[in-house]
């Protein structure tokens, strides 16, 4: 943990936190720890795919795959919710792209790899473990639309992958009390953000006047990729984290904030 994080630099901060509902409550929960107001305003909603038959049906026939790829935490989730005994190979990679993903997993018995330079498609497809796939197999667990780097990039090196969709994103059903409490955050207020997704729906969904007053406050994101789509979309003050971790998040939040206050 940085130094940033171990003071309570957020103590009364307000923090808009854009994970979908069911899986904000842990960086939710980490804000409150640390002093600050979490402002929950799903980005995304996620829902277990509608063909659910044909993705147990090929979760199951995957068992002799080389290698397992799973998406984020909640590809884990909808996997093991289809199909709760959902077997891997003993000598089967398993992969994750971020320490997220390694967490639930590991709730299963699972020990899998992550990158821990950038939790991003180019930081797990730079792993030693997925450099040689020529005639491997591969199960690519996910949603539909997402990750579009990886499987096109490990066929390149000779894989064969096969990606099996076990939930799906959609924009999120957002009412008068996400509006209100929205309205109702005090300044300065700082927006974390780990989708492009996410941040298109909500450009689309909010209110003028709310989404012209993000634009002009803080904007966290995770990545280069989505500091890029935050300034086309408008956003003024855009905060690159290391990682979609909530620590990194936090920590680039922390220093954004220690700016504003120069």
């Amino acid at each position: 943990m940085s130094d940033c994080l171990s003071v309570s630099a957020l103590t009364g901060i307000n923090l808009v936190v854009t994970r979908p509902i069911g899986t904000a409550a842990a960086l939710l929960s980490v804000l409150r720890a640390r002093g600050a107001v979490g402002v929950a305003l799903p980005g995304l909603s996620l829902r277990e795919t509608r063909d659910a038959p044909t993705a147990r049906s090929l979760l199951r026939a995957a068992v002799g795959a080389d290698c397992w790829i799973f998406t984020s935490p909640s590809a884990v989730r909808f996997a093991f919710h289809l199909e709760p005994g959902l077997q891997m190979g003993c000598e089967a990679g398993v992969f994750g792209v971020g320490s997220g993903t390694l967490l639930v997993l590991s709730r299963h018995g699972i020990r899998a790899s992550a990158p821990t330079e950038r939790s991003d498609s180019e930081g797990l497809l730079a792993l030693p473990g997925l450099a040689d796939v020529r005639g491997k197999h591969v199960a690519l667990i996910g949603a539909a639309g997402g990750r579009d780097l990886i499987a096109p990039t490990l066929r390149e090196r000779g894989a064969q992958v096969e990606s099996i969709h076990v939930y799906e994103r959609g924009r999120p059903r957002l009412n008068r009390r996400h509006f209100d409490a929205l309205a109702r955050a005090t300044d300065p207020l700082i927006t974390l953000m780990s989708s492009g997704e996410a941040l298109v729906n909500l450009v689309a969904l909010l209110p003028p006047p709310l989404l012209a007053r993000l634009r002009h406050q803080i904007l966290v994101v995770s990545s280069a990729r989505l500091a890029a789509i935050a300034e086309d979309h408008g956003f003024e003050d855009v905060r690159e984290a290391a990682s979609a971790s909530a620590d990194d998040l936090l920590d680039a939040a922390c220093k954004a904030l220690a700016r504003h206050r120069l």
